[in-house]
């Protein structure tokens, strides 16, 4: 179950390309803003009414960026692994793991209170689990769509860069179509593969798509899927509101 209250508080999620600015009112989201670093602060005004609400910060970005941003939201805290979470996270290496994937576990495992795997199809495609009691135990990475058609170009001589996303024949009829299908039904065949692993290995499994790209795929649909875009804002929204209390 989801920890409540009735204050507001915000969430900010710095990735590299883009910034969610996300506002929580009485335990529900009330709007998300999307805006590059540069637009952010070229009209910091726009934002001028958040700064005084408590919040966090989840930043992949370099240090004196992500201050640049706690200082505009003054009130925010940064997160790091000193904060109190209501999972336990048993990865080996703690301090490389990323905290949209803590962020995840986090909002899947409280929805669920089950083994839950979270999917998040974006820049890359990451799978992570947490057991029935709360235990984060790790998962895998592998590359997104961008990231395949980028390599598929960056180290062959012939192969064009594609940036196609739609659903893609089984059968490519020309080169373009080929790298269309490899990419796009290669990664639904990995998605499915490791679906289907989960549930040999796990009972009473709960599975949470999210990121970007996942509007790109079909998924079983007897394998307890949900799909959730702000899953990673409700986690930090969790977090936040536990280290409130």
């Amino acid at each position: 179950m989801f920890l409540n209250t009735k204050k507001t508080y915000i969430v900010i999620d710095a990735g590299n390309t883009q910034i969610k600015i996300a506002v929580f009112k009485q335990n529900k989201l009330s709007e998300v803003n999307k805006v590059s670093f540069k637009e952010l602060f070229d009209k910091p005004q726009q934002f001028q009414h958040l700064r005084n609400y408590k919040g966090i910060i989840s930043s992949v970005l370099n240090e004196e960026d992500t201050k640049k941003i706690n200082d505009l939201f003054c009130e925010a805290f940064i997160f790091d692994l000193t904060l109190k979470l209501p999972i336990q996270i048993k990865y080996e290496t703690p301090q490389t793991l990323g905290k949209d994937r803590i962020a995840n576990a986090v909002a899947g495992y409280l929805k669920s209170k089950s083994n839950t795997v979270i999917i998040d199809i974006g820049t890359c495609v990451k799978f992570d689990f947490v057991s029935e009691d709360g235990n984060y135990q790790g998962g895998s990475i592998s590359p997104g769509i961008d990231l395949r058609y980028k390599s598929l170009n960056d180290y062959t001589s012939n192969l064009p860069l594609l940036s196609n996303k739609e659903k893609s024949p089984l059968i490519g009829r020309n080169t373009n179509g080929s790298l269309h299908s490899g990419v796009i039904n290669g990664l639904q065949a990995e998605i499915n593969q490791l679906i289907y692993r989960y549930n040999q290995e796990f009972n009473d499994l709960t599975f949470f798509m999210t990121g970007g790209d996942a509007k790109h795929f079909d998924f079983p649909v007897k394998s307890n899927i949900f799909a959730n875009e702000n899953l990673t804002l409700e986690g930090l929204y969790q977090i936040v509101v536990l280290n409130e209390l």
